[in-house]
């Protein structure tokens, strides 16, 4: 609903003037919903105001990083003290060793790991590392899962791509993207004749264990104990994207919990991001040793970055996990995304609308439809405008959910049983309008 005086239209209007689509992110855009995009002026716990002063319950968290809700006191002190020793150095310090040790210590797969400062980074970086480790070009990726926006990633990518009707970017030149395999996610038939032709120019398979750019779309156990066989059978190396699932969905990431299905069961590299940085620009890369020493300056694959460690990024990211390692924090965290899912599988059931949805942690998706999708394919059967529907019943209930079908939401420890219960009854109404 836009009021007469309503700020968030005069200043997208301005945005517009100034910033392409007016957002410096597609999918904050609301194209895909329609509508006005919610300008925000502050953020606490699980809360978000916007430029009109309307409160909403945040379930996007800033796509992720926000597992702690915002400004929560120990994240915040940690970063202000970190801010009065300086902005940045351009050189190491103990903080940053620090963190990587704390990583390191969360997942038992990686012996080495590099800081760098978004996802989109890390993702192309470590593809270059699996080439250069390897000597082979060629990489396999799957219809759907979104790696960040490098060139090479941008072939049928999900998310925002998918929410603009777009299976790739322009200006990706094709002799870019040729060495990029795209699959289906969840086929193991596609995914053996792939390395059955191609294997020996195979660097690496690149995968989201669970698929948050095309809402929330798990790998079947078989489909990642597949993958991890046939790149040790072939000599290509096997690359977790845990930007977004990485100490959100586990302590230890969505790796931990294959690996309790899969004896023995580890990625090569691992891609993580978002929660390790609190909501500061950070990420990062890691994997066996024998695998990072060909980073420079150790080896012949090139990587670097100005703000690699940042001090700052790094206190916040620093105090985040140290708040996630607590005892019993992602019991609580699953038992409410559970409860949130569930509440809203009993009032679309009451509405008649179809309805299905999965959580992990505090990682969430749901869809239009009856069963839950197992590839891209399948998500692209789900009701677009019944969704468009419900994200407006929603917002106009002062929920505010992720406006596009195609992303998954987060649930944050800040969000207490009654923001649930509160997120479940405005559901029931909305589901009505649907």
């Amino acid at each position: 609903m836009n009021l007469p005086s309503d700020r968030n239209v005069a200043l997208f209007d301005r945005a517009q003037k100034v910033i392409p689509g007016g957002v410096n992110s597609p999918v904050r855009a609301f194209r895909a919903v329609g509508g006005t995009p919610r300008f925000i002026q502050r953020a606490q716990g699980a809360y978000m105001w916007d430029a009109n002063g309307q409160r909403y319950i945040d379930y996007i968290g800033s796509w992720g990083p926000m597992i702690l809700g915002h400004g929560h006191p120990a994240v915040v002190e940690a970063v202000q003290r970190a801010l009065l020793d300086g902005f940045s150095y351009g050189a190491p310090t103990e903080r940053e060793l620090e963190l990587a040790e704390h990583i390191l210590a969360l997942m038992p797969s990686m012996d080495m790991v590099r800081l760098v400062s978004s996802g989109t980074e890390a993702a192309m970086s470590a593809i270059r590392l699996a080439r250069g480790a390897t000597g082979r070009s060629k990489f396999i990726k799957f219809e759907g899962c979104y790696h960040g926006h490098a060139d090479s990633l941008l072939v049928r990518a999900g998310s925002g791509l998918a929410t603009f009707g777009h299976p790739t970017s322009a200006g990706v030149p094709p002799e870019v993207a040729q060495h990029t395999l795209v699959l289906e996610y969840n086929n193991i038939e596609q995914l053996e004749q792939a390395f059955a032709t191609q294997g020996s120019h195979i660097a690496c398979l690149m995968m989201e264990p669970i698929g948050g750019n095309m809402n929330f779309v798990r790998a079947s156990v078989a489909f990642v104990k597949r993958c991890r066989e046939l790149c040790t059978q072939h000599g290509a190396l096997l690359v977790f994207d845990e930007v977004m699932t990485g100490f959100r969905v586990a302590a230890g990431g969505a790796q931990s919990i294959y690996a309790r299905a899969i004896p023995g069961f580890a990625p090569d590299i691992t891609v993580m991001g978002k929660v390790i940085g609190g909501g500061m620009p950070l990420a990062a890369f890691g994997g066996k040793r024998a695998v990072m020493e060909h980073l420079a300056p150790l080896g012949p694959v090139y990587q670097a970055g100005t703000l690699s460690g940042n001090p700052v990024a790094t206190a916040c990211g620093l105090a985040t996990l140290r708040e996630v390692s607590r005892t019993g924090f992602y019991e609580d965290l699953s038992r409410k995304t559970r409860a949130l899912i569930s509440g809203l599988k009993q009032s679309a059931a009451a509405a008649g609308v179809p309805f299905c949805g999965d959580s992990e942690g505090g990682m969430m998706g749901f869809f239009i439809q009856a069963t839950l999708p197992q590839n891209y394919r399948q998500v692209m059967q789900s009701d677009g405008k019944r969704f468009n529907q419900f994200f407006h019943g929603m917002l106009n209930r002062n929920v505010y959910l992720a406006p596009a079908l195609f992303e998954a939401g987060f649930v944050s420890a800040a969000h207490t049983d009654q923001d649930i219960a509160d997120t479940v009854a405005a559901a029931a109404e909305a589901f009505q309008g649907v």
